[in-house]
């Protein structure tokens, strides 16, 4: 059996645009979404489906199953923007679903993989972070929090994992013109933003996973080439 590969958040947007292009490399892909248009993704690339709720940590285990012990490269892609920008009338519920998502899932998708990954002696592991993981974002600070409990994970768990033959590395893209961002879609435009296409992060996460770069924290912007983002050294 050849080697494989989990995607989550793969009905649609960079998720999908992973899925496609990692088939082509040659990988079974494992496509997880809550969203069953996830379904029909992975039987246009001749994968499998994984519906589920990846709050819940039976959903990642579901998918490290279905890659049949053979899992090589993992994309923890899934996340959720959130419409709360002052915690004195947050609603709960939002919240505990936007870090469910963005970070709890990715703590689950850990979870289920390493002992894999372990067992073989090797992996490749990347994150989708974004710029919100390097900077405060005044207009989404809930998601900001969850992107930058994102990026901490990898700089603290990174060194350990390499030393184990596992890479987990995050790529940090700008805005993105995917489903997440289809309300506001019209007024980026409108303002003259620049976004990125799906398949132009997913070509940054492709890369990141099949040339490992442990510890890595890329950051990707339209019109430029995907560059590591170095932190300031603490004075």
């Amino acid at each position: 059996m050849s080697d494989s590969a989990v995607i989550t958040g793969a009905a649609g947007g960079l998720g999908a645009a992973t899925a496609r292009r990692l088939s082509t490399a040659g990988y079974r892909c494992v496509l997880v979404d809550r969203n069953p248009l996830v379904e029909e993704v992975a039987a246009g690339i001749g994968g499998q489906a994984v519906l589920g709720d990846l709050t819940e940590p039976e959903t990642s285990d579901r998918a490290v199953e279905a890659a049949g012990g053979h899992l090589d490269l993992l994309v923890l892609n899934a996340g959720m923007n959130s419409v709360d920008k002052d915690p004195a009338d947050v609603d709960l519920d939002r919240y505990r679903a936007v870090v469910g998502v963005n970070q709890h899932a990715v703590m689950w998708g850990l979870r289920a993989a390493l002992p894999v990954m372990r067992q073989r002696g090797r992996g490749s592991i990347v994150v989708t972070a974004s710029l919100a993981a390097l900077h405060g974002v005044e207009q989404d600070p809930i998601y900001t929090m969850t992107k930058h409990a994102v990026i901490g994970l990898v700089r603290a768990l990174s060194g350990k994992l390499a030393r184990e033959g596992i890479s987990l590395a995050a790529v940090c893209p700008g805005l993105v013109d995917t489903p997440l961002i289809s309300a506001a879609r019209n007024q980026f435009q409108a303002a003259g933003i620049p976004m990125l296409t799906a398949d132009e992060v997913a070509a940054a996460i492709e890369n990141l996973l099949l040339k490992p770069s442990p510890g890595a924290e890329v950051v990707v912007l339209p019109g430029r080439s995907p560059t590591p983002y170095v932190a300031a050294p603490i004075p």
